[in-house]
């Protein structure tokens, strides 16, 4: 039987904002056949370099592994949107600094999920849910610096990828502009269990 491991940050750890209904690991749960089991060692607040830590607590018979992270590694980005640049050049130089860290530190994450040589599918940053129309168009452009990184590293270990931009599509998805609420939060259960009762995770050590 499964035995599903979610980790990362508020993506998965949200209870706190869905005002009394579930969370995402108790619909994951809900949605598992009989005997399957899910565990939760995301913590809200987590970036790429809280992910080792995290899969330390791995349990022993996990068999599948979920990561969703870089949400908080952006938003300690964010000011660079707010900085005054001189042209369009010196801000994608600003831009393409911050990717290479970004990236830097999500691969090391994920070689380390990677370690575990589990079933492995990985998160993108799905774009929240701005009042403002103007920000919420430069948050999801800007974001795209960080998903393509995602997505680059997914594509190169073969990795199932999970797309929260498609998944968490509306405003009725988020708690606020950048957590998910219940509705949201069992949009992204059905998608892993999906996955996994599926057989659409790859194995987290096969390369292509």
């Amino acid at each position: 039987m499964a035995h599903i491991v979610l980790v990362g940050d508020s993506i998965f750890d949200n209870a706190r904002y869905t005002e009394g209904g579930p969370d995402v690991i108790a619909q994951v749960r809900q949605l598992l056949p009989g005997g399957s089991q899910a565990s939760l060692l995301a913590v809200d607040g987590s970036t790429t370099e809280n992910i080792p830590a995290q899969v330390e607590r791995m349990p022993s018979d996990a068999s599948h592994l979920v990561l969703s992270v870089g949400g908080n590694d952006a938003i300690m980005s964010a000011d660079i949107l707010r900085m005054p640049a001189q042209s369009t050049a010196e801000a994608l130089a600003e831009l393409t600094e911050v990717s290479e860290k970004f990236e830097d530190n999500y691969r090391r994450a994920v070689e380390t999920c990677r370690r575990r040589s589990l079933p492995l599918a990985i998160c993108t940053i799905y774009n929240g849910s701005f009042p403002d129309p103007k920000y919420q168009r430069l948050i999801s452009t800007a974001l795209m610096v960080f998903n393509d990184a995602i997505l680059r590293v997914g594509i190169e270990y073969g990795l199932t990828i999970i797309d929260l931009r498609l998944i968490c599509s509306s405003p009725e998805d988020y708690a606020n502009p950048i957590e998910p609420s219940s509705i949201g939060g069992a949009k992204i259960a059905r998608s892993i269990v999906g996955l996994v009762s599926g057989a659409g995770i790859r194995c987290a050590s096969r390369r292509r």
